[in-house]
């Protein structure tokens, strides 16, 4: 029986899910000073690298996009529950991208 993954709801794995994943998280948040690097400490607990980094201002929010290729899946859901946790995000969007595939 599948597991339905619904808006707000925390992204545990499933049985059939792969050992890595290309993911995105789209965070808006409130415009403060250390908001990036407290984006950024989810991944660093756990050694993993973001291979983009983006933050644009607009006006008193701060939009961060995380992006990371080779995402562990066992953890996808322990570092959205961190990202939520942050104080002052209004919203956060994760995406499961389509695998990243190389020229060449």
């Amino acid at each position: 029986m599948a597991r339905l993954r619904f808006k707000g709801v925390f992204m545990l794995p499933l049985p059939n899910d792969p050992p890595f994943r290309p993911v995105r998280f789209e965070l808006l948040a409130d415009a403060e000073p250390g908001l990036i690097s407290r984006a950024l400490a989810p991944f660093a607990r756990r050694s993993l690298v973001p291979d983009v980094v983006r933050a644009q201002r607009r006006g008193a929010a701060m939009l961060v996009e995380i992006r990371v290729d080779a995402m562990p899946s066992e953890v996808l859901h322990l570092i959205e529950g961190n990202l939520r946790q942050i104080v002052g995000v209004q919203r956060l969007v994760v995406v499961l991208c389509a695998e990243l595939r190389q020229a060449g």
